[in-house]
């Protein structure tokens, strides 16, 4: 089965490079778009996001003792517990699903029941808070209230369905654990351990800091706009019209060269102020997690650490940068207008397509509120919007090749079934009232 997968990866490869009509330019602009996603990716997220998740996920494997986890997480654990630390401990973190991905497959792998584990993999990137406010100040306090009670119930019902459709599957996990050995005494104190996971969860919240993007961009022939910047690569700014000026109007898209910019000014606040200093603070919290480890870890655990990073590594980083990069290529070829011209009612079919969407292109975190702006601008109805808020942040491409590869197909086609399908009827729900 397996050669017959690389046989049909091979295949597919063959036929989009023998086929690609490069003639086209719309296909040759997707194809640099994509490669500008993917290096906005690279200078944006993998550093301050990915990398750092990584390690926490071979620490998880090589440190976290399993008794804990399954204590706490596991098969008999209680819900209650069981369903309370994972969906708190994965909203706690309040990152992207790129840097929830690699700790989910930790978790699980040491031990953590299917249902816990699918619902901080949901929760992560969907209950975050910071989001959950702009939602509303951008896009209207009803949206946003509705937005943090579906994603809070979404992600305990996800779970709970999870690990009630595959039962078996859990109670051969759950057997299989218990015939293990058991592990030996750990070296160090359970606040040792608490510490040194809590510096690196620290490390990863202020690099991956959010920046919410808005600013005012001064152009060398000194027209004042202002933004919010959806991406930035080496030689341009993609910003969205935050407020109308000129011939541009509010949610439109203007791709700048930096050579034509005068001036950025960050838009101020808690947030921008942690912003411009969360290097140092990450910096701190890395120093800590050093001292911790030259203190408190022999050689062979560090190396036995730096092995199951590397192995995340591997596994990981090619299906992220590979999935972004054919995000990059799609949303190239559909742009807003004619998404938002599909979507433009509340009917099961625009909120179905508004799921679907949200599951397959990637958001960084917060990106998804001023590209929805854009949507709703261009005529995309309230049910809809919120079913892509819902379905988005939780879920992407990237994720989903991540997902597959850590438990599987079955599993991923419910859990994406169970994101979309839920997405669709809340969006249906809030559409016909709001």
């Amino acid at each position: 089965m397996k050669q017959w997968k690389i046989l049909g990866a091979f295949s597919s490869l063959f036929l989009i490079a023998y086929y690609l009509p490069l003639g086209d330019a719309k296909v040759t602009n997707a194809i640099l778009e994509a490669f500008k996603m993917v290096q906005w990716y690279a200078r944006n997220h993998t550093l301050a996001c990915v990398v750092p998740a990584l390690f926490i996920a071979g620490g998880i494997i090589t440190f976290l003792s399993k008794e804990t986890v399954l204590r706490h997480l596991g098969p008999k654990a209680g819900k209650v517990e069981a369903y309370g630390v994972a969906s708190v401990s994965g909203s706690v973190l309040a990152v992207c699903s790129c840097s929830v991905l690699p700790m989910f497959a930790g978790i699980y792998r040491v031990g953590a029941g299917l249902g816990p584990a699918a619902a901080f993999l949901y929760a992560g990137p969907a209950i975050n808070i910071l989001a959950l406010f702009l939602t509303a100040r951008v896009l209207g306090f009803e949206i946003g209230v509705a937005r943090a009670v579906g994603a809070m119930v979404f992600g305990i019902l996800i779970g709970l369905i999870m690990a009630l459709v595959f039962r078996k599957d859990e109670q051969v996990r759950a057997k299989a654990a218990m015939l293990e050995p058991d592990a030996p005494a750990p070296r160090r104190s359970l606040f040792q351990t608490v510490i040194y996971f809590a510096a690196m969860m620290a490390f990863l919240i202020f690099s991956d800091w959010y920046n919410p993007g808005n600013a005012v961009i001064v152009t060398n022939d000194g027209t004042t706009m202002q933004v919010v910047v959806l991406q930035e690569t080496r030689d341009e700014v993609v910003a969205q019209i935050d407020r109308s000026v000129g011939g541009l109007k509010v949610g439109d898209k203007i791709t700048l060269d930096k050579s034509s910019i005068a001036s950025i000014t960050d838009a101020g606040g808690w947030v921008m102020t942690i912003y411009h200093v969360k290097w140092w603070l990450a910096g701190l919290m890395g120093v800590a997690v050093l001292l911790m480890v030259w203190r408190w870890f022999d050689r062979a655990e560090v190396a036995e650490w730096m092995r199951n990073t590397w192995d995340f590594a591997k596994l990981l980083v090619p299906l992220l940068f590979g999935g972004v990069f054919v995000v990059g290529f799609l949303g190239a070829l559909l742009p807003d207008e004619q998404v938002a011209a599909l979507v433009g009612d509340n009917s099961l079919t625009s909120n179905l397509i508004a799921s679907v969407v949200g599951c397959l292109f990637y958001f960084a975190t917060l990106t998804e509120i001023p590209i929805l702006q854009s949507l709703m601008e261009h005529g995309m109805a309230k049910g809809p919007a919120l079913a892509l808020l819902l379905a988005g942040p939780a879920l992407s491409l990237p994720s989903l090749l991540v997902i597959r590869k850590v438990i599987g197909d079955g599993k991923t086609f419910v859990f994406t079934g169970l994101v979309i399908v839920m997405a669709t009827f809340v969006g249906m729900i809030y559409g016909a009232f709001a």
